[in-house]
């Protein structure tokens, strides 16, 4: 199944909530290896995450 950009960021972001079934994984993956503008957003939704849970592991003092 080859993905569009649309159907490749529905499943970027279903992958924050589930794990993804092998043949959605793999065509995501090739997606992003052809895709530049999917592969930046994949990246920067990664960093975001990362940032929240450091921020979230923060008490307020």
């Amino acid at each position: 199944m080859m993905l569009n950009c649309k159907n490749a960021t529905k499943l970027m972001s279903q992958a924050q909530d589930r794990p993804l079934f092998l043949k959605e994984r793999i065509s995501l993956r090739f997606h992003l290896m052809m895709c530049s503008g999917c592969n930046n957003y994949n990246q920067q939704m990664f960093l975001i995450r990362k940032a929240c849970r450091h921020m979230g592991g923060r008490s307020k003092e």
